[in-house]
């Protein structure tokens, strides 16, 4: 019984520590978060072209992805970026995504 009271008091810290939180201009939702933001702008024209580029993190143990600018530009071929937005998603802190909107021609 001990036993498990332990294991699901660790799980329970783990899933309501919010160890992947991603912030924002307004903040971090407690359960959750899904927020669009201008990251930069050029003067530019903006173009037809849009790529984008992602990066992930899980309980703030593991992070993957590559989301660069450069890599969005270069996966849609973009060689004059007019502006960039991104958007920052997190589900419980147990689960967050950054991806980058790079538009330009």
């Amino acid at each position: 019984m001990k036993k498990n009271l332990l294991a699901l008091s660790l799980v329970a810290m783990a899933a309501f520590s919010s160890c992947a939180v991603v912030s924002t201009p307004i903040g971090a939702g407690a359960l959750y978060t899904s927020v669009n933001h201008v990251e930069a702008v050029t003067s530019n024209t903006v173009g037809l072209k849009v790529g984008t580029a992602t990066a992930s993190n899980i309980l703030g143990l593991v992070s993957m992805g590559d989301a660069s600018v450069n890599a969005a530009a270069k996966g849609a071929g973009i060689r004059k970026i007019s502006h960039v937005d991104c958007k920052k998603t997190n589900l419980l802190g147990i689960y967050s995504t950054y991806t980058v909107y790079v538009y330009g021609e």
